[in-house]
């Protein structure tokens, strides 16, 4: 089974049990989803009860733990989801988990991964690195990026001189 992170547990809150979760996800209202949730490296399974939204972070009470005692083991960890369970994407994006590590081709050659992905508010840029571990940026337009294949995890470039 295959899981992805949705959110980072940054701290408690209050003494109720409470956290306060940095969402790593573009929809916070992710976490008011009837599904299962899992914590920690163990994938903990959980059930979140109440959940909301304040200044960008994410309030989660979850069922069974009654106070600051039993949650403070989750300080510092991850959310994560069923990779199955994750929202349905509009044709042509992408999550940035399935980019992350894809092989880029240009001229039917590899040249590099997509090590990371930049969020800018024109357009995303994938930041990739070659197998001797020099980075490039690549911008994800269609005039660079001309086909993603995320089952065969390749990404197919047409790279102008002085990107790589």
């Amino acid at each position: 089974m295959e899981f992805v992170k949705v959110g980072y547990i940054t701290n408690t809150h209050g003494i109720k049990g409470d956290l306060k979760v940095y969402p790593l996800t573009d929809d916070p209202k992710r976490f008011e989803d009837d599904i299962d949730f899992f914590l920690d490296d163990n994938k903990i399974k959980v059930r979140i009860i109440k959940s909301r939204i304040y200044r960008g972070l994410v309030y989660i009470k979850l069922e069974g733990f009654n106070n600051i005692n039993e949650v403070l083991k989750f300080k510092d960890k991850y959310i994560y989801i069923k990779e199955e369970d994750r929202m349905e994407l509009p044709k042509g994006t992408y999550y940035i988990s399935d980019l992350i590590g894809m092989e880029v081709i240009n001229d039917s050659k590899v040249v590099g991964y997509i090590k990371d992905v930049l969020i800018n508010s024109k357009n995303d840029i994938y930041l990739c690195e070659t197998k001797n571990k020099k980075e490039f940026m690549i911008p994800a337009v269609k005039e660079f990026v001309k086909e993603i294949d995320i089952k065969n995890k390749k990404v197919y470039v047409e790279l102008i001189e002085g990107m790589l």
